[in-house]
């Protein structure tokens, strides 16, 4: 058995761990030193890309080849947007329009961006097969509802993104999209045979490996009918049993963040490390607010589990390998890849634009925006269409005046703009009282059009990234224009 500093070493070589502020702390260069297999970068890392381009140079400094990565799936899910939203669509709008070599060549321009930043390991695409349309966590993450279509997309955004230098992460296996509970707040259950999990949430999974993806990320779900208990991430039955032995993966298994309550809630981020490496996982993805002693304490914990047998010291050293072996890709991969494509963002945005019913000209917009509440994956992010309309108003659908607000809107022409309005019942509500006094309204729907009122016209961009309000603000005819992010 390897010495305790050995084992220690091990265990930092799985480790993906977060930082708190604009700058790397001195914990997180001196454990990079010691062999920490790479950071996880988050919003509150980032202040702009000279900022993140240097500290992620300094990252690069302290280790060999660390893996620097970040949630970046483009859409709504970004963290290079987070401030103005992004400018690539998501794969919701992709999986609309349904042209594999546009989603190839968005994710190729997405990770050339990511490369000249500093990033060479990117926690996307997200591949699951989104059948429950009031899905709290995937939504306008996933491609669309057809695992067919969701396949053939995964392949080409895996390929597009490591073609720009930048390794994939296809996530989050076996596949969340039947899920209505959203696992960073509960463990979900998905009730899928085996033969359904195989014709649905494995196609992409397949058609991504297949794609040569460099990595594959855990989901935190519970599974019943495959006679598994607990989180997936956590059943060896999942991760080495379907993933690594059914679908020959042989490349570095990453968990889900595991500060999530779906995996840790009742035994504690530590005790979940050490499972999901008895499991079958590489990396580990520690989340968002793992800092010094945290990370410590999950160090000590696997460590001690080697000691006392319960986790192999064979299995540590294969993850550490697995994880060596990952950090070699992008080593490999360091050459600075081509320019991505200017302005294919906001193409592939306009083309993903639906709109039924008249739409008109509009000569005086009058905007009102129904707030939704962010998930735990998005986080703040800027979206709407206010950057192109100063007439905007921002509202919650419960509190709403509605004889204020046509008062208000008089004059003008109303258009409402929504995000998942078929997961919100005061929102419909709302939607529906303003299109009944003002049958001219005009309903802009910002994330899954799920559910359409009786409006004159109905705009859906199928996500709300900056470039989907923008391609709604000119199909609008706004006669701003926003400044450049």
């Amino acid at each position: 058995m390897p010495a305790d500093r050995s084992l220690e070493r091990l265990a930092n070589a799985t480790l993906l761990v977060p930082f708190e502020a604009y700058t790397p702390p001195r914990w997180l260069l001196d454990g990079l030193a010691d062999g920490f297999a790479g950071v996880c970068v988050f919003h509150n890392n980032i202040e702009d890309a000279e900022q993140i381009t240097s500290v992620n140079a300094r990252i690069r400094e302290a280790s060999d080849t660390p893996l620097v990565s970040l949630d970046e799936e483009g859409g709504d899910v970004t963290r290079i947007g987070q401030r103005a939203g992004s400018e690539y669509p998501g794969n919701a709008a992709l999986g609309a329009i349904d042209d594999p070599a546009l989603t190839r060549s968005v994710h190729r321009s997405l990770a050339a961006e990511l490369h000249a930043l500093g990033f060479n390991l990117d926690l996307a695409p997200s591949v699951d097969v989104n059948t429950a349309a009031d899905n709290p966590v995937i939504g306008t993450r996933s491609f669309g509802a057809d695992a067919g279509l969701v396949a053939r997309h995964a392949a080409a955004a895996v390929t597009g993104l490591q073609e720009g230098g930048v390794a994939a992460c296809a996530k989050h296996f076996p596949g969340h999209g039947a899920t209505r509970q959203d696992s960073h707040e509960v463990l979900p259950v998905i009730d899928a045979d085996p033969d359904l999990l195989a014709e649905r949430e494995l196609l992409p999974f397949r058609a991504a490996i297949d794609a040569g993806v460099r990595s594959v990320l855990t989901a935190h779900i519970e599974l019943p009918g495959l006679g598994v208990r607990g989180p997936a991430t956590l059943a060896p039955e999942i991760v080495t049993g379907l993933l690594r032995d059914g679908l020959g993966f042989d490349g570095m298994i990453i968990s889900d963040a595991l500060d999530m309550r779906g995996v840790s809630g009742d035994i504690g981020v530590p005790e979940a490390s050490v499972r999901a490496l008895a499991s079958g996982c590489d990396l580990l993805c520690l989340g968002r607010f793992a800092y010094a002693d945290q990370v410590a304490a999950v160090r000590e914990a696997i460590v001690a589990a080697v000691r006392t047998g319960r986790l192999g010291a064979e299995r540590l050293e294969e993850a550490a390998a697995r994880t060596d072996a990952a950090r070699a890709w992008v080593a490999g991969h360091s050459a600075r890849p081509g320019p991505g494509e200017a302005g294919i963002g906001l193409d592939g945005a306009r083309r993903a634009v639906r709109v039924v019913g008249e739409l008109g000209p509009l000569r005086a917009p009058f905007v009102v925006e129904v707030d939704a509440p962010a998930g735990m994956a998005v986080g703040e992010v800027p979206w709407g269409l206010s950057p192109w309309f100063p007439r905007t108003v921002r509202l919650e659908a419960e509190t709403a005046d509605v004889a204020a607000l046509l008062a208000e809107a008089a004059g003008y022409d109303l258009v409402v703009v929504v995000r998942d309005a078929h997961r919100y019942p005061a929102t419909r509500t709302l939607v529906d009282r303003l299109c009944r006094a003002r049958p001219d309204c005009v309903v802009v729907e910002m994330g899954l059009p799920v559910w359409r009122p009786d409006s004159r016209a109905h705009i859906s961009t199928y996500g709300a990234a900056r470039v989907n309000g923008q391609s709604a603000a000119e199909l609008l005819g706004s006669a701003e224009t926003a400044p450049a992010r």
